[in-house]
């Protein structure tokens, strides 16, 4: 039988003194031998575990389902010992009734992971003292950790009651005695045990509890206590997001927050308690203790504080998480364990402090109730501090807490209400919380914000070298340290697997433009003017570029990234600029009043009632609040499930497809799936969504199975064995020198030129070592202030030649992405040589010296009549070589609109420099030239761009960036932004262009500055055949695995599925509304026929059929029909699925194997427009009469059309021709009145597979694999 999910409690153990040394005490009391109450040890009194009832309980049926939500129903077994005689309530054995002597034992499932023997020392820490008088109650809390690193969770209260031995040697707990005077006092220990960290719920529970038992008798104890269990053991789990349950345990109403999100654990305690005990540098200390993984112990007088405290600071390093044993809570039994080798985090009782210090060595030892941090070695600290800008920007936004609840409510009013005086309070507390977990998660995120930057994704490779260099010199104490540790190569890992959790969402929303800028080329990494600007001014505004964009004025100006330098300061932080996220209203799901716990038939019902009120609510609530939706149907399927509605649980899962697949519970409805016996099976072929869901199931873990993903993290390493062009090819993109493999390849040939081909382990390590010297040489360049004022803001300087004699007099050559200029030497100054794009000419002379003839270079330029000429001596071949492919990378770039060609000739030039480098021979500079892609290209084939097109062609942008080779741009959609939208909120109103690429790749660009917003979105593995903008907050996406996926525009995030389509989804259309008020639906078709019509706001079907053709491509709704592209023809069909009319190929393409392409409907001229996969023509019909087309339009030098487009008074279709002789792909704009071809556009090297428009006023174009690129064109 399948695990059933686990409810609230896993277990309850009571925990108290033996009645027998309860005896020894109370007589040694009476005859008054003791002065002073002893520590006794405590036992095991009780064990709770669900299940509490069974149907076996109820009747004789055969085996049923455990009412109560526990995974495992029989665990190993807690025996119950010999009872001494009839009345005793304490010793070993579980509190019995008032009678029946004798031996008896019991069977009691108790929970497989539970220590017993150690449970009763750490409810007892200190030991158990008995008192002379009343105590107060009091709390703590544990924490558990299996072999396997999960946590499981309890809280403890410690509560005294009076013992009363009678004569016959027996003894109570009751409330009336005679001896006042000699009365003694014994703690009882009751530990609620939960999967889930709900220590405020608990403790509340237990508040709740101890309102029942201190009034009753002891005989009624046991009852109580397995009552009290059973009831927690109905209650569920709320899951992830906005949805909070809520139950009544009278008196109070107690609170389950949910985890914010599936890999957030839920946060049920007070966050700001280390803000009370530490000031933020100490909080700063503790962290970067355990970023390190230091042997890290807790002291306190308060054993609560102890767990709370590192509770807490567990979540404040999120999402890294802590691999090394954790133990808040050490009993004076346990203190051995802190000689460990081993990092840890360990707390004890500050008492205990001497003795821990003067013992162990290498301790941080943290005082919570002193509020310092100190070593057991010294009387400070030796230990790496957090990254500065990191811990300045923390230290800021701590500042700006309101820690004090006080100050939050001195304006209000008592309340008169418990109950409502804790939810104003737990409200409070809740905002506070995640503003806490905000800034920590920006501390995380600052500290490790470029890791991205060095990982190698496709051969899973961290540079840790080269990451390490790239600190501030004060920071690589700090992270010379994290990079070894496991916390950090658990986080790596994560990065490798690109996990969108909280770090990726907050690292994605905080770049700033200028980032994402420069993230869209593939240079390699040099410092920009700005930065070198912020490195020799003041040290108040070198708080670098690393800080992120959360700060508000940090130095980088956005956009053209041109323009003032601004000071960084943290005088004027607004806390909480760039810290605002959206408060998600929080709801809240009230369970029915408790039932009679222990009777099977009476929770049965309870079950029954709260899937009633759970339908009620699925009802009640908004269809457009999906997300709500959702957490109600998970909620469902879970109650269903442990009521053995097994069907029923299927079906509020297979629901969450279309609500929120981010909480699909994925192992539940496996086991769920495998449980199924022989009649559900039938029943569940039926039911159409659940067959569905089943086959779904069943095929994602056949496909879990069969994919085995490497996890593992490593770490850049140089070769040890000759390398082939394929091994080769791997080492280059893992060391991050190069990743697109054309490069790779040429530089391979440069390495092997005139031997065998393989390069030998020494010539990489050279080539490697000369590459980041250069780099390292890059970071100590010093410009005059006169240089860096006529410098761009994202300039950098690439190249600086020795000290060499000019015509413009002494001094160094320096060449930037932009141009070469002079720094001239005695008074440093800088003259500008010249632009890239104003060369005229390039080449090597000799200039006299003395007797002698010493090589020069001279450079002739359209803005200067006279030629400039330096000196290089033996550099002068190599700086030929690299400004001639600077020369002519910027030429392409220029006439191409595609700064990718500039940035792809200076990694060229760069690889030139190193291989010269490292080679050192007479055949370097011959190596070089292998690597001289575009001047060899300009010299080849002189690419000259035709007029229309250099006109027409605005922009050209690669999505495929990232990638190591182009990909195929499969599809593109643009949606409009949305006015009144602040950055702040989640996602942003800009224009966005979506771009999907090939294996289910969806890249996305803000189309206001082309820069790349999200660099991949992952939906499936399959190609992508179409993409539809719904509304303003969702895309869908049709997929080749039958899928249509939905994309939050604001989350950009995947977390919707349409399944009801059985074969590839190959069109999407959005539907006419017939009325303001109607509901809005949409269309889509798939290969085989099948057209289904959805409710755009509830994602259900409305209306289904099939059409019957050759593979259906598109449909298109137009004045109420639907007109369906298929391969052999073209249908009107009506919106019941009824043929209207049908149009098949013209007559005179009826004989070859051709098919239709696409189809355009012109509906203000009644017109239809279609063309041919394999056909150079459109042909045109009218609507009214399509027999054959009236209009055939020829497109010069075309071999095919794949996409048709209309914009204002124009047609544009993409396709594939030819050009000077070669095959290319081509865009032809089309007069849609005149019908003449107004524009031919030599758009793409392979065949343009996309068109769409930005507005009317752009139209954009995405090519085949070979060029991979998108166009952007203006439209006149």
């Amino acid at each position: 039988m399948a695990d059933i999910p686990s409810g609230l409690l896993e277990a309850c153990v009571v925990v108290g003194a033996a009645s027998d040394k309860l005896r020894e005490v109370h007589q040694s009391h009476q005859q008054g031998k003791i002065k002073e109450l002893p520590l006794l040890g405590a036992e095991v009194l009780q064990v709770h575990a669900p299940p509490f009832v069974t149907k076996e309980s109820a009747s004789s049926e055969n085996q049923g389902h455990a009412p109560a939500f526990s995974r495992v129903q029989r665990r190993r077994s807690f025996i119950k010992k010999k009872k001494e005689r009839a009345g005793i309530a304490n010793g070993e054995t579980a509190k019995g009734s008032n009678g029946g002597g004798g031996t008896t034992t019991e069977d009691i499932s108790v929970p497989k992971d539970l220590d017993l023997i150690a449970l009763p020392q750490l409810c007892f820490p200190g030991g158990l003292q008995i008192a002379s008088e009343q105590r107060e109650d009091s709390y703590h809390y544990l924490v558990f950790t299996d072999v396997f690193g999960n946590r499981t969770h309890a809280v403890v209260v410690q509560y005294y009651r009076p013992i009363q031995f009678f004569q016959d040697g027996g003894h109570q707990n009751g409330h009336r005695s005679s001896s006042k005077s000699s009365r003694l006092y014994t703690a009882y220990g009751i530990c609620v045990i939960s999967k889930y960290p709900y220590y405020n719920a608990l403790r509340d529970c237990l508040s709740c509890l101890l309102t029942q038992l201190k009034p009753s008798w002891m005989g009624d104890f046991e009852e109580r206590v397995k009552e009290f269990s059973a009831k927690l053991a109905l209650v569920p789990i709320p899951p992830p997001g906005q949805l909070h349950v809520v139950f009544n345990l009278r008196p109070l109403q107690i609170g389950l927050p949910s985890r914010e999100d599936k890999d957030r654990p839920a946060v049920d305690l007070d966050l700001h308690l280390p803000f009370l005990c530490f000031r933020p540098r100490q909080l700063l200390q503790i962290i970067a203790s355990l970023l390190t993984e230091q042997r890290v112990v807790l002291l306190s007088c308060d054993w609560a504080r102890l767990t709370l405290l590192a509770e807490s600071l567990m979540l404040f390093i999120h999402p890294l998480v802590w691999q090394h044993p954790f133990v808040p809570i050490l009993s004076h039994q346990m203190l051995d364990f802190l000689m460990a080798p081993t990092a840890y985090l360990m707390g004890c009782h500050l008492h205990h402090y001497e003795e821990v210090a003067a013992e162990t060595d290498d301790l941080i030892l943290v005082n919570i109730d002193d509020g310092t941090v100190s070593s057991s070695w010294s009387d400070g600290i030796d230990l790496p501090d957090v990254p500065l800008a990191a811990a300045e920007c923390f230290i800021t936004r701590v500042e700006g807490l309101q820690v004090h609840y006080d100050l939050e409510v001195c304006h209000l009013g008592a309340s008169t209400e418990v109950n409502e005086r804790r939810a104003q309070r737990k409200q409070w507390q809740r905002k506070l919380n995640t503003h806490i977990q905000n800034i920590t998660l920006e501390l995380i995120v600052n500290i490790f914000r470029e890791v991205h930057d060095h990982l190698n994704y496709e051969h899973r490779v961290f540079n840790s070298e080269e990451f390490f260099r790239s600190r501030e010199q004060a920071d690589q104490p700090f992270y010379k340290k994290v990079l070894d540790t496991h916390i950090f190569h658990s986080f790596l890992r994560d990065r490798l697997n690109r996990k969108m959790d909280a770090f990726t969402r907050m690292e994605l929303s905080t770049r700033t433009e200028a980032y994402r800028l420069r993230s869209m080329t593939e240079s390699p990494r040099r410092p920009t003017m700005q930065e070198l600007a912020r490195k020799y001014t003041s040290p108040e505004s070198r708080l670098s570029k690393r800080l992120g964009a959360s700060l508000p004025n940090l130095g980088e100006s956005g956009g053209s990234l041109v323009g003032p330098l601004r000071q960084t300061s943290f005088k004027n932080i607004q806390v909480d600029s760039g810290m605002k996220s959206p408060q998600r209203p929080v709801r809240f799901f009230k369970l029915p009043e408790f039932p009679p716990p222990l009777a099977y038939h009476y929770v049965q019902n309870y079950y029954q009632e709260m899937i009633t009120l759970l339908g009620k609510a699925i009802s009640g609530a908004a269809s457009e609040d999906s997300s709500l939706l959702a957490r109600y149907h998970y909620l469902r399927g879970f109650v269903n499930t442990v009521a053995g509605k097994r069907l029923d649980a299927l079906e509020d899962f297979q629901n969450l497809y279309k609500t929120d697949t981010d909480i699909f519970p994925g192992e539940l409805v496996n086991a769920l799936v495998d449980s199924l016996q022989e009649g559900e099976h039938a029943l569940a072929d039926r039911r159409p969504e659940i067959k569905r869901l089943i086959s779904q199931v069943k095929r994602d873990h056949e496909r879990e199975r069969a994919r085995h993903v490497d996890e593992g993290v490593k770490r850049f390493q140089l070769p040890k064995k000759h390398m082939q062009l394929e091994d080769f090819v791997r080492h280059v993109q893992e060391s991050g020198i190069v990743k697109d493999q054309g490069t790779i390849h040429r530089l391979f040939e440069a390495l092997t030129v005139g031997q065998q081909k393989q390069v030998d382990p020494e010539i990489f390590r050279v080539f490697y070592t000369f590459w980041k010297e250069t780099e390292a040489e890059a970071q100590e360049v010093a410009l005059p202030a006169s240089a860096l004022e006529h410098l761009e803001a994202n300039e950098c300087v690439f190249k600086l030649s020795s000290s060499v004699k000019t015509s413009h007099g002494v001094g160094k050559i320096a060449m930037t992405q932009r141009r070469l200029f002079l720094l001239t030497e005695g008074r440093p100054g800088y003259m500008e040589v010249t632009k890239f794009r104003d060369i005229e000419e390039v080449k090597i002379s000799s200039a006299p010296f003395l007797l002698l003839r010493i090589p020069s270079l001279k450079i002739k330029t359209t803005l200067r009549k006279e030629t400039f000429e330096v000196n290089l001596k033996s550099e002068v071949d190599l700086w030929h070589l690299m400004v001639k492919e600077m020369w002519a990378g910027r030429k392409m770039a220029d006439d191409h609109k595609d700064p990718q060609y500039m940035q792809q000739a200076l990694t060229n030039a760069l690889l030139m420099d190193a291989v010269v480098g490292c080679l050192q021979s007479q055949k370097a500079i011959f190596a070089a030239t292998k690597l001289a892609h575009f001047d060899r290209m300009k010299l080849e084939v002189p690419l000259m761009v035709p007029k229309t097109t250099s006109e027409t062609l605005k922009h050209k942008i690669n999505p495929s960036l990232d990638l190591t080779s182009p990909q195929a741009v499969d599809v593109l959609l643009y949606t409009p932004g949305q006015l009144g939208v602040s950055s702040d909120s989640e996602g942003d109103g800009n224009p966005k262009l979506w771009c999907a690429l090939s294996d289910g790749k969806v890249v996305v660009f803000d189309a206001t500055s082309w820069s790349m917003q999200q660099k991949q979105v992952q939906v499936g593995t399959s190609r992508v055949n179409c993409m539809l903008g719904v509304d303003r907050q969702q895309v869908w996406i049709g997929s080749q695995d039958s899928v249509i996926y939905i994309i939050s525009t604001r989350s950009m995030s995947c977390n919707k599925q349409l399944t009801d389509h059985h074969s590839e989804v190959t069109g999407l259309s959005l539907g006419e509304r017939s009325e303001k008020y109607s509901p809005k639906v949409a269309y889509s078709c798939s290969a085989e026929g099948a057209v289904i019509v959805w409710d755009v706001s509830t994602l259900q079907v409305r209306k289904q059929f099939r059409v019957s053709c050759d593979r259906l491509q598109s449909v298109q709704l137009c004045n109420g029909t639907l007109w369906c592209c298929a391969r052999d023809c073209i249908m009107e069909v009506w919106k019941n699925g009824m043929l209207h009319r049908k149009i098949s190929l013209p007559e005179q393409l009826c004989g070859s194997p051709t098919a239709f392409s696409s189809l355009l409907l012109y509906y203000e001229r009644e017109q239809l427009w279609t063309a041919c996969i394999d056909v150079g023509e459109l042909c045109v019909w009218h609507l009214r009469e399509p027999t054959k087309p009236f209009q055939r339009i020829q497109l010069p030098d075309c071999a095919g059309v794949t996409c048709l487009i209309k914009v204002k008074n124009q047609i544009w279709v993409g396709g594939r021709g030819w050009s000077s002789g070669k095959s290319r792909g081509k865009i032809y704009v089309v007069d849609a009145q005149r019908h003449t071809v107004e524009k031919e556009l030599v758009a793409h090297t392979d065949c343009v597979q996309a068109l769409c428009s930005a507005e009317d006023r752009y139209v954009l174009s995405g090519a085949a694999r070979e060029d991979g690129k998108i166009a952007i064109w203006k439209v006149e």
